[in-house]
């Protein structure tokens, strides 16, 4: 008995200022993709990075939560002195 076809993919369709999909073209040519590859890869990238964010400002949260703060007084001491002979190390909680 034949095995069901398992859907690994969906289909996307969005719409796109000329400009836009004029610059997807080009680059799909440069690249020798299509631009369907091209856009999966940007959208797995930027959503990549929004992963990214996301889980650096709820780490920083849980560290502000824990104490573990630099004050804004030792933060402008140490960016003020960057490029001076007298640089500071960077402020730890």
């Amino acid at each position: 008995m034949a095995q069901p076809h398992t859907k690994t993919s969906d289909t996307l369709s969005i719409r796109l200022s000329k400009q836009l999909k004029d610059r997807l073209d080009t680059e799909a040519a440069r690249q020798e993709r299509s631009r369907s590859y091209l856009a999966k890869q940007a959208l797995e990238d930027y959503l990549t990075v929004l992963e990214e964010q996301d889980r650096a400002v709820l780490q920083a949260i849980e560290s502000a939560d824990r104490g573990e703060v630099v004050s804004h007084e030792r933060v402008s001491a140490w960016l003020e002195s960057l490029g001076t002979d007298t640089e500071l190390p960077m402020p730890k909680p």
